[in-house]
């Protein structure tokens, strides 16, 4: 069982991420490794001497103590939870891509300057689009009772997708509203009844809609506390949830987003 790698650099996004994962933790028993891609001197301004701007020891010792600070805050809170800590050089989306490999979770923070490492949104389109794992990006502050959402289309990712936010669902006692974007609704028809023999006792409500994903998905993110969807790796998620559809819901979700990839068994 792989970690949960935490992009963490030390931002109230990055904090609300660890936090997302510190519960899926006890949840799951996965250990959580809090990560840290330092970029310089990628982000480093033009014409200016390196060394002035870059004394490696001091950043290093900054790191550190950020990573330290996120550390003993999970123990303090959680001590059961087994939390270690990752820091590496190169560019955050990279890393975390390279980092997916091996992950349980990615988990990201969605909104803010930066994500891992001074990066704007990028970060996140990159790295749910090329991870080898579930990429979660935190957002909201959810109700504890409301529902788990899985949009699907009838697409091979459709199960895997169904049994992410089943297994969250049962863990969090909450129902699970399938909301099916899919012209040939049949196709997705059994693999809802697949979670249904594996969750004997989980509410689930299917929800069939011809209205636009973005438009369907986004607006029942309000009364959600994670939404999960498909992506095939190139940026898109599944189906009819292409392109600037995937990027619309991980930026404007009122809820926590799960991306599930086609690696996902």
């Amino acid at each position: 069982m792989g970690r949960i790698v935490v992009g963490y650099d030390g931002s109230p996004y990055s904090q609300a991420a660890l936090s997302w994962a510190r519960d899926e933790a006890v949840r799951t028993g996965a250990p959580i490794e809090v990560f840290h891609a330092d970029e310089w001197p990628a982000t480093a301004p033009p014409m200016v001497p390196l060394p002035l701007l870059r004394p490696d020891r001091t950043v290093a010792e900054v790191i550190d103590e950020i990573l330290e600070k996120a550390v003993a805050a999970v123990r303090k809170t959680h001590p059961a939870v087994d939390v270690t800590t990752r820091a590496v050089r190169g560019h955050a989306a990279a890393a975390l891509i390279d980092r997916s490999r091996d992950a349980r979770l990615i988990v990201l923070g969605g909104h803010g300057h930066s994500v891992v490492a001074g990066l704007l949104g990028s970060v996140i389109s990159a790295v749910s689009a090329h991870a080898r794992c579930p990429v979660v990006v935190v957002r909201g502050v959810p109700e504890p009772d409301a529902a788990v959402i899985a949009g699907v289309d009838g697409s091979e990712l459709t199960l895997p997708v169904l049994l992410f936010a089943a297994e969250r669902a049962t863990a969090r006692k909450v129902p699970l509203r399938v909301i099916r974007a899919d012209p040939e609704q049949a196709a997705a028809g059994a693999p809802v009844a697949v979670v249904r023999e594996r969750f004997p006792g989980l509410t689930i409500q299917v929800e069939d809609t011809l209205e636009h994903p973005a438009a369907a998905l986004a607006r029942a993110s309000a009364a959600a506390q994670l939404l999960v969807v498909g992506s095939r790796g190139r940026g898109a998620v599944t189906g009819l949830l292409l392109g600037s559809i995937s990027q619309h819901l991980l930026r404007h979700s009122a809820c926590t987003v799960a991306v599930i990839h086609r690696e996902v068994s």
